[in-house]
């Protein structure tokens, strides 16, 4: 049995009211994918800082699943069906 490791970076910036997130994945097999996300505080939320962080970072990895999704269909469409036969 193989075992592989998979990780996935999430960069997170501040700006105003708004955090952003990048959710990047990085393996041999389908090179990179990225998934990006958007929090935006209510003006007249409180600021903390961790509540953007988390939803933009969620809303990151959402991103990126349904893009690996992608990949992963295009790659069904690619390589899956009858293999051609040989010798006849």
């Amino acid at each position: 049995m193989e075992s592989k490791q998979w990780n996935v970076k999430v960069y997170i910036s501040e700006e105003g009211d708004k955090t952003r997130a990048r959710a990047v994945l990085d393996t041999p097999e389908t090179h990179e994918v990225t998934g990006t996300g958007v929090a935006r505080r209510n003006p007249i939320d409180r600021p903390v800082a961790e509540i953007g962080d988390e939803l933009a970072a969620s809303r990151a990895l959402e991103d990126l699943a349904v893009r690996l999704h992608d990949v992963a269909s295009d790659d069904i469409v690619q390589f899956t069906g009858p293999a051609e036969a040989t010798g006849r």
